[in-house]
Order: C-alpha cells, then sequence, then structure tokens
C-alpha cells in the first residue's frame, strides 16, 4: 500500500498509509456524529454520569471525534510496537510499523517459526492494547466530572482498546488470535501445516465475518474479512513454499553456466530482440571474456525505439548492478531475493565471484510443483543447522 515515514521509534520507521489519511476524518466524524448513541453506552457500563447536553453542543463533538480517533490511533502504534519489541528481544529485525485503514502493521523481516517466540510476539499487542484500556480507566476515575469532554474521551479509549484486544484475539489468522492459534498448533506439528491449518480457520472466520458485515451493512466488517481471507490463503501459500524450498541447493535447480548461451555486450538490440523471439526468452546473462558484466532483458530492449535497436549495443541498455546468488545458498533464498529485488533470474557465482549458473523464477516453480507432487510441501522439517542427504534435497 503506498506510505511515507512520518518518523521512528526506537529505530523502528513509523508510516502511514494514503488510506489511513483518509479514514482518520471519516472515523472522527463518525465519533463526533455518533456523541448521542455512544454516551449511553459509556454511561451505562463506567456510570460515568457524562454530561449529555455539554458534550453535544456546538463543535464540541466533532472536536471529540478527532481526539479520540487519534487516540485511538496512538493505541494503534503501542499495539505493534508491542509485537515489535518482543520480536526484537527474539532477534527478529522489524522493517517499519504503518497505519492504513484496518489499523497497524508492523512488517517482519522473518517471522518467527518457534512457537513460543511466536506466541510471545502475538500475545503482546493485545496485552498492550489491555493495559492501555486499563490506564484509561484508571485516569477515568481521577479527573474531576467538571472536565466532561476529557472523561469521555478516556472512557472512549478505555473501552475501545480492551475490545481491540478481544478482537484481535480471535481465530482470525492472520490476527494476533490467529497466530496464537499457529503458535499452538506448531507444538506438535510442522510449521507449514500449523500454517495451512490456522488459515483454514481464519478464512472460516473471515466467511463468518462477512456473513455478519453483509446481514449488519457494515462495510468494516466487509473489508476486514477480505483482508483476513486474502492474507491468511497468501501466508499458507508462503508457508508451503518455504517448506519445500528450504534446503534445495540453488545447484540443483539452475541452468549451469556451460549450459547457457551468454550474449556478449557488443551484441546489437536488435540481435538481442532475434534471439528472444526464437529461443523464446526474456533475460540473458551478459559475459565478456568468461566474466558476467550484465544481465539484459526484454525489458531493457523495450526502452530502445524499434528504428534504432540496430545501432544500440547490449552493453548500453544492460544492467550493470547486478542481483546475485551465492552457489552454496537454497532454493527459498533465490526465491525471496527475487522478490525483494523485484527480477525474475539471479546469475548464481562460485566463491571467487565467477558465474556459475542462472536461476529464473519458472526454475522455483517447477522445482516447487514437484517437490509438492513428492509429498515435500507438508514439510518434514530439517534443522537449517543439519545436513540434509540426497533424498531430501531435489
Amino acid at each position: 500500500m503506498p506510505s511515507f515515514r512520518v518518523g521512528s521509534i526506537a529505530g523502528i520507521p513509523i508510516k502511514l498509509g494514503l488510506s489511513f489519511l483518509l479514514v482518520l476524518p471519516l472515523f472522527a466524524w463518525f465519533i463526533g456524529n455518533g456523541i448521542g448513541q455512544l454516551l449511553p453506552l459509556l454511561n451505562g457500563i463506567f456510570d460515568a454520569n457524562l454530561p449529555a447536553a455539554e458534550l453535544s453542543a456546538g463543535n464540541t463533538p466533532y472536536v471529540l471525534g478527532i481526539v479520540a480517533a487519534v487516540g485511538l490511533y496512538v493505541g494503534v502504534v503501542l499495539h505493534e510496537l508491542g509485537h515489535s519489541f518482543v520480536a526484537m528481544r527474539y532477534g527478529y529485525e522489524i522493517d517499519s510499523i504503518t497505519l492504513w485503514f484496518l489499523g497497524g502493521i508492523a512488517q517482519m523481516a522473518e517471522m518467527p517459526e518457534d512457537w513460543r517466540q511466536e506466541l510471545a510476539v502475538a500475545v503482546a499487542g493485545p496485552a498492550v492494547s489491555v493495559v492501555l484500556g486499563l490506564l484509561s480507566f484508571v485516569v477515568f476515575l481521577v479527573v474531576p466530572e467538571s472536565l466532561g469532554g476529557v472523561r469521555f474521551v478516556l472512557a472512549y479509549l478505555a473501552l475501545l482498546n480492551v475490545g481491540l484486544a478481544a478482537f484481535n484475539l480471535l481465530p482470525g489468522f492472520p490476527m494476533d488470535g490467529g497466530r496464537v492459534l499457529r503458535a499452538l498448533l506448531a507444538r506438535t506439528r510442522t510449521h507449514a501445516e500449523a500454517t495451512q491449518l490456522a488459515a483454514e480457520v481464519g478464512k472460516g472466520f473471515a466467511f463468518l465475518l462477512a456473513l455478519v458485515g453483509l446481514f449488519s451493512g457494515s462495510i468494516v466488517f466487509i473489508a476486514i474479512a477480505f483482508f483476513i481471507y486474502m492474507s491468511a490463503s497468501g501466508e499458507a501459500q508462503q508457508a508451503v513454499t518455504k517448506a519445500a524450498l528450504e534446503g534445495v541447493a540453488i545447484s540443483r535447480v539452475m541452468t549451469p553456466a556451460d549450459e547457457i548461451d551468454a550474449l556478449s555486450p557488443k551484441a546489437s538490440v536488435a540481435d538481442l530482440i532475434e534471439r528472444m523471439l526464437t529461443e523464446r526468452h526474456t533475460g540473458y546473462p551478459v559475459l565478456e571474456s568468461g566474466e558476467l558484466v550484465g544481465m539484459v532483458t526484454l525489458t531493457d530492449a523495450q526502452k530502445v525505439r524499434e528504428v534504432e535497436r540496430d545501432a544500440f549495443r547490449v552493453e548500453e541498455v544492460m544492467t550493470h548492478e547486478l542481483e546475485t546468488i551465492p552457489e552454496d545458498a537454497d532454493a527459498m533464498t533465490a526465491l525471496s531475493t527475487m522478490q525483494s529485488a523485484g527480477v525474475g533470474r539471479l546469475p548464481v557465482v562460485g566463491l571467487q565471484g565467477e558465474f556459475v549458473g542462472l536461476v529464473s523464477r519458472t526454475d522455483l516453480m517447477t522445482a516447487l510443483t514437484i517437490l509438492r507432487s513428492s509429498g515435500r510441501d507438508s514439510g518434514a522439517e530439517t534443522s537449517r543447522d543439519s545436513p540434509r542427504s540426497p533424498e531430501e534435497s531435489l
């Protein structure tokens, strides 16, 4: 989602999504416009004796709505920091915390696979929300009744923070409750199997939530249900892929250098296009005197106008700064590198930096299909520090 950075806390970048900027004033308006319905609720729960006439006068409801909405999102940031600090304690890197219209997301570079660690990280966020709710309630109790607006905001935040903690703990993977479920399932199963089960539960929960949204006319519930369903499906696929490809030697799936007819940097772009048409490849390594000097793709060639392709050389359009993968890496590392770099193929290099082969996304997907058909996707997970037998590799 489009976002921009507004600062950092403890070295963690804090970002605002564009959807957050759109929904924040709308959310504030809903709170202000619903003061009449919120006051009886808060007075009933907290015996607050909030003055309806005073809080409903003039622009007061909308001022309170803005303050309450901002306070709630501050709570969301603290909730995500709860996840982040516990994850960092276990050595995991946090890329950012992003606020968007459905709340907040702490982007972790890697998710814990140890069930105890994932359980601690998952529970930390709701625990922070409960503490914030209790603190809001304690402060509410000591604020004098003459400060009706302050007491309204505190009562509202006390109720919402505890309510959001409870909602987050529902088993809607990948919400916090779904991650708690996966951690508990992973005690007796592989991480991939636990993820698949938690994802199925999450998709079922999303279906029920969507029904509630349809019958109640709640667009928010429908949006949350869609997010849960899509995210659960994506995480399940990612876990299966990782279980299958992790530990598979890159040398088993790449095309070796001696089987690759590489391009010369002096070849014309017209020759490159003709070769792509003939061989039906869309990317080639570029070698000079046996040394890898670049990669050229169809996208690079398309930047040159057709009438100029005979005049332009491959060295003028190729990519010089390359993403490479060492030959001792595994297939999952190659796939992750492709995804993060946004490329479809990677040159494989040896210990001295020499070009030893090429691996493409197609190679990896073919390997994944073969491995899944052999039952590898259910994941007889092997320790990363343990050598794999030939039968465990592709």
